[in-house]
């Protein structure tokens, strides 16, 4: 499978519903997502295969608006899984927030994540807090 990744590339809400919806394992719905990107996102990552176009993962980086940049909802088809498109998303998007001079790139995530991120990725751990609201 040949993947196009694109910085800022463009995207339909519905098409970024079903694949959120599909790689997060949730219920459709409408999110409205070209208007949040657009109003909180520094840029985003998409990853498209090349035969057919079809989304088959994506990454949002959110901002400060300064030097720190956050990774969210990185996610790949399941039939895309395990040919390392999540990792070539992370590794644009570090390359976006890099040339747009940030100087630290944040992510959360499960447990079960860490080898990914930190691995794969080659993200730190570092002490953070978090409050559920």
């Amino acid at each position: 499978m040949t993947i196009d990744y694109r910085w800022r590339g463009p995207l339909t809400d519905p098409e970024l519903d079903a694949l959120h919806a599909e790689g997060f394992d949730h219920p459709l719905r409408q999110a409205g997502w070209l208007a949040r990107l657009e109003r909180h996102s520094l840029g985003w990552v998409t990853a498209r295969r090349t035969a057919d176009g079809v989304l088959v993962g994506f990454v949002n980086l959110a901002w400060d608006g300064g030097v720190h940049a956050f990774l969210l909802d990185t996610v790949v088809a399941p039939d895309a899984r395990r040919r390392g498109v999540a990792t070539r998303l992370v590794a644009e998007a570090a390359d976006g927030a890099r040339a747009a001079g940030c100087a630290w790139l944040h992510v959360d995530f499960e447990p079960h994540l860490r080898p990914f991120y930190l691995d794969a990725c080659g993200l730190r751990p570092t002490a953070a807090g978090l409050l559920a609201l």
